[in-house]
């Protein structure tokens, strides 16, 4: 069970519900041509990786997918994911030992669980449940996973650092809302919720996934040796900050309020989360691949358009937004971005991102 102060820290600002013009479910597109990237690694990893001993042994063959949100991108996955299970099984000559197969949609309790049930496939060949949680603690019982898959989610943290916005802190991040531009210490604090949060993460998935069980982590990073102030995504919120302080000029927020005000993200370089999996020694890293860029321009698109960038932010920014500075300012706000990061358009030749995917394959300790 969680500590009291696991329960306390981790704060929840899930991706927008519903199915309107700012929600998560119509402005994930970009998240979804990584799920399609990954999706013949995945067979191959399961087809490859997943030990066969593993595929004699359950009655229910159960998945999970950790930071869900609202869909469709989770069904597209819980799809490829169920393809390659009954591939595998077929392949080892196991056509009749295909058991029922269970597929748990995870995400904070304050998630928009209404529309990922209403918006389930019909024809699904599979039983779903709903599981709310922070994937940053325990979720499940124990050995009760074959195989875990989260896309896009691991780069949130459970809470900003706390030094960031302490102003006796040397890491006080003063009229920034993120690491990029940012003096070290800002950095190093990061880093350090970072560590500390993955570090959570993999102990809890260590407890839940059986022996010989895979996880799969399609994640939003950096290159290995990036500075945050060369990171792509970390320079569209250094925009995004920008604009926030144009508001406190006009009078419309305080500067106290943005000074008080960081997200909760960190982009991670594959090198640090392969650094991260060995610290908890519960895992072997079975594969990373880089995927194809899902971010506008980044892969030589020719026509820029502001205002999508800004609908795609607003689907996963609009609850801590709203939260911090309340629903007034949204339009405003996401507005403003959207002219601005396309006069700043150059930052999307410029800027660094990756998207990779690592495949981890859970160990018996020594």
């Amino acid at each position: 069970m969680a500590t009291e102060e696991t329960r306390t820290v981790q704060e929840a600002y899930p991706m927008t519900g519903g199915d309107g013009l700012y929600s998560y479910a119509k402005n994930s597109t970009q998240q979804r041509k990584a799920i399609d990237s990954a999706k013949e690694l995945i067979k191959k990893a399961i087809a490859e990786k997943l030990d066969k001993e593993i595929l004699l042994s359950p009655k229910t063959f159960r998945i999970a997918d950790l930071g869900c949100s609202v869909g469709p991108n989770t069904f597209f996955a819980a799809q490829n994911i169920l393809e390659a299970v009954e591939s595998k099984y077929k392949s080892e000559g196991l056509n009749s030992q295909i058991p029922d197969v269970q597929v748990f949609f995870s995400d904070h309790t304050s998630n928009d669980f209404n529309q990922l049930f209403t918006s389930l496939p019909q024809d699904r060949r599979y039983y779903a449940a709903g599981v709310p949680g922070s994937f940053h603690g325990p979720l499940f019982p124990q050995n009760s996973l074959h195989f875990v898959h989260s896309s896009s989610a691991i780069q949130w943290l459970s809470r900003a650092p706390k030094e960031v916005v302490n102003k006796n802190s040397p890491a006080w991040n003063k009229g920034r809302i993120h690491c990029s531009n940012s003096g070290d210490e800002v950095v190093l604090a990061y880093k350090a919720q970072y560590d500390k949060d993955m570090q959570q993460f993999l102990q809890a998935r260590s407890g839940e996934i059986v022996f010989g069980g895979l996880m799969v982590l399609i994640v939003p990073g950096i290159p290995n040796g990036t500075h945050h102030s060369q990171s792509l995504r970390s320079l569209t919120f250094e925009i995004f900050g920008s604009c926030l302080m144009d508001l406190a000029r006009k009078g419309i927020i305080s500067e106290e309020k943005v000074d008080s005000f960081n997200l909760p993200i960190y982009y991670m370089s594959p090198q640090e989360l392969e650094a991260a999996v060995e610290r908890n020694g519960c895992f072997s890293i079975e594969g990373l691949e880089y995927l194809p860029p899902v971010i506008p321009n980044v892969s030589g698109e020719s026509k820029f358009n502001g205002q999508f960038l800004a609908s795609y932010l607003r689907a996963g920014m609009e609850g801590i937004i709203k939260q911090h500075f309340g629903e007034e300012i949204l339009d405003v706000i996401f507005d403003s971005y959207g002219k601005k990061i396309e006069e700043n358009s150059s930052i999307f030749k410029f800027g660094k991102a990756v998207y990779f995917l690592i495949i981890l394959k859970r160990i018996a300790e020594n």
